[in-house]
């Protein structure tokens, strides 16, 4: 059986979990989470990150430092995972959902200026599959109509655009280290990465339940109260520890990663051309980080007839997103603006393929080999 998903392990894990224990310091922000927001400072470039309990708590952090207030209105693509709209939905915004792309199923940033009204406040890009939007057009839309950029880079660690990190273009940039990510701190966890700077301080007490413990521990305050609103936004050092050591080993992982989705893009170029199939596109400014290997097939039912034929085949396949705009929920929250060219086709269209660290290039070869016998 080949499986879709297995999370990565170096083998170091245990051992930082097991100094954590030894330094009888379980709860967050113990050396574990420093020398974690050490390596992203450094490695991504950036002012200020601060790990969280998932991105999804990256994201609600994001929604309340930008104040976002009933009424006001989110501007995202409607392909993406639910946390990019609920984050702000529980704040009380309208989620204005825009059209993606063709070639990288991210948001069309020619659409989104239309989308644009008095109550707009933020613009939420997707960087999907770990593949840049297009954040110039993105970021001087934002400047002239004075929104806030906050950047969905859930699957985008150690991806780039024009040589900056996913997640340090916009006012704030959030992570996943969910176990199906490249890197993972322990099967759930994520981070907030500030780059605007007036924000830092209070995203440190949101993130300490609205306290100014932070302040406390750095010496600045002699004594923490309850200063604002915040929640309990913390991973644990446990949590901190089984990441540090994926960080360690963050270029391997990366290097591996992308040897594999190079050998499934050349094993299949094939069927491309005889156009069966359609392959991921990399834009020339992109540098991308392997964190999934899609191919798109004719119909809603070329998909569902190719995942069961893989499957009977011991190989499991997934689809990704059903479009938000279409679901029960984004109907109640949120509205499309303009037309469903691309959202709804293309992701009709699309099937994930088995991608993780150490896939074996003879797993590969098999799913290549099993889906150019479901052609023939």
């Amino acid at each position: 059986m080949i499986v879709f998903n297995i999370p990565p392990i170096i083998g170091t894990e245990i051992k930082y979990i097991d100094e954590s224990i030894k330094n009888k310091k379980l709860c967050g922000d113990g050396t574990f989470t420093y020398k974690c927001h050490q390596w992203f400072e450094e490695k991504l470039n950036c002012k200020k990150t601060l790990l969280t309990t998932s991105c999804t708590h990256a994201l609600e952090m994001a929604a309340i430092l930008l104040d976002i207030k009933e009424g006001d209105e989110v501007i995202m693509p409607s392909y993406t995972f639910v946390s990019t709209a609920n984050a702000f939905v529980l704040r009380g915004a309208k989620i204005v959902f825009v059209d993606i792309r063709k070639d990288t199923m991210n948001i069309d940033e020619t659409k989104i200026e239309q989308a644009i009204t008095n109550k707009t406040k933020v613009i939420v890009p997707v960087h999907y599959a770990g593949v840049a939007c297009e954040m110039d057009t993105i970021m001087d839309i934002a400047s002239k109509y004075d929104l806030f950029v906050v950047e969905d880079a859930a699957q985008g660690m150690m991806s780039s655009y024009k040589g900056k990190a996913l997640g340090t273009i916009g006012h704030m940039g959030t992570f996943s280290f969910h176990e199906t990510k490249n890197y993972t701190s322990g099967g759930e966890g994520g981070l907030l990465i500030i780059n605007d700077e007036r924000f830092i301080n209070r995203a440190e007490i949101i993130r300490e339940k609205g306290t100014n413990r932070s302040a406390f521990l750095q010496g600045m305050v002699d004594k923490y109260s309850w200063v604002d609103m915040g929640s309990s936004y913390l991973p644990s050092e446990l949590n901190a520890a089984y990441l540090y050591a994926q960080l360690e080993s963050a270029d391997e992982i990366n290097h591996n990663r992308l040897s594999s989705w190079q050998v499934y893009y050349d094993r299949l170029k094939e069927l491309e051309a005889k156009g069966n199939i359609e392959l991921p596109s990399i834009p020339k400014d992109c540098i991308h980080n392997a964190h999934m290997f899609y191919i798109k097939v004719q119909d809603i039912d070329s998909r569902t007839k190719l995942i069961q034929y893989l499957k009977e085949n011991d190989i499991i396949s997934v689809f990704h997103y059903v479009p938000l705009h279409t679901a029960k929920a984004g109907k109640y929250f949120g509205v499309l603006m303009g037309d469903d060219i691309y959202t709804t086709k293309e992701s009709e269209r699309l099937i994930r393929l088995p991608m993780y660290y150490e896939l074996s290039i003879k797993s590969i070869n098999l799913v290549c080999s099993t889906i150019n016998k479901f052609y023939q």
